[in-house]
């Protein structure tokens, strides 16, 4: 009987001992697996980011190589040149486009904020706040050309001409949506215990919105602004139907004004190799008075985090 326990044990341990090698081996083949996955996907996300990174640096470069070229003074202080003239810069391009671009801000900005804390706070559940989100998304997708269009029939036309103030309000139409978005979803991010203790403090609920949630949220919010201005900066088929352009210094935002969208297009398909090399100073010139905004908003809004 001892004998048959003895060999039973032994078979047993040789059956746990297969056992666990069987185990053993599945586990390691899980493992070469997952490892060949998660290789391939390292793989290919790297070359996907190398190529992304590879192009914009292609571009960047060719822009700073053939933009400062045609940085000078001349370019912030004069007026575009005539065709196949000498000279002559863009700044009443520049000046056109910091009247309408501003103009656009200062209309966009309250606007966006609110219908974010609208959408946010107040509206989470009823049917209006989802037909102004489903609006906001169809808004966010519509080419600009078309918000162009809509306002050169709406405004251009009644009116019988062009105008700064019709550019500024299809670029308002464009900035609103990426408000509204962003501070919704930016408020949506600021803890419910941050709103219940001022709460229970007696604060109404419009003071909770105005003065706690959103400053708590400033950062993104103000990152929504900047995308919205940073979208519209570049933006040449709304100004193309609304505001044209105009080759003199003018302030009257009621006449057709000059901007730094519709002059870089325009100069850019021109044969005249003056005003290429504008158009070249002018992409530049948006391209890092973006790059400063951002910078600038990374810098003086950041989060302060105290140790």
């Amino acid at each position: 009987m001892s004998s048959a326990s003895s060999i039973s044990a032994t078979d047993g341990r040789t059956h746990s001992v297969s056992k666990m090698k069987t185990q053993e081996s599945i586990n390691t083949s899980i493992y070469a697996k997952r490892k060949r996955t998660n290789l391939i996907g390292l793989f290919l996300s790297m070359s996907a980011m190398t190529l992304g990174l590879t192009f914009l640096l292609w571009i960047l470069s060719v822009l700073f190589f053939k933009g400062f070229s045609a940085f000078s003074v001349d370019l912030f202080l004069n007026k575009t040149p005539g065709p196949d003239s000498l000279g002559g810069g863009l700044g009443n391009a520049i000046i056109g486009s910091l009247m309408i671009v501003v103009s656009c801000t200062l209309i966009s900005t309250p606007v966006g904020v609110m219908a974010g804390i609208y959408l946010s706070e107040y509206g989470q559940k009823s049917k209006f706040s989802e037909l102004t989100r489903f609006l906001n998304d169809i808004m966010l997708s519509a080419p600009s050309i078309v918000i162009g269009l809509f306002v050169y029939a709406l405004v251009v036309v009644n009116a019988k001409h062009f105008s700064g103030w019709a550019g500024t309000l299809a670029l308002t139409l464009i900035a609103i949506p990426v408000v509204v978005r962003t501070t919704e979803n930016m408020l949506s991010l600021v803890p419910v215990s941050l709103r219940e203790a001022a709460f229970a403090l007696g604060a109404p609920k419009w003071k909770v919105s105005l003065s706690i949630v959103l400053k708590a949220a400033k950062s993104g919010v103000m990152t929504g602004v900047l995308l919205a201005l940073a979208r519209v900066s570049g933006e040449t088929a709304p100004l193309l139907f609304t505001a044209l352009n105009n080759p003199f210094f003018s302030f009257d935002m009621n006449a057709p004004m000059a901007n730094l969208p519709v002059v870089i297009f325009q100069f850019a398909m021109s044969p005249y190799q003056n005003w290429v090399d504008l158009a070249w100073g002018g992409a530049l010139l948006i391209t890092l008075s973006v790059l400063g905004l951002n910078i600038f908003a990374r810098t003086f809004f950041r989060e302060k985090v105290s140790v």
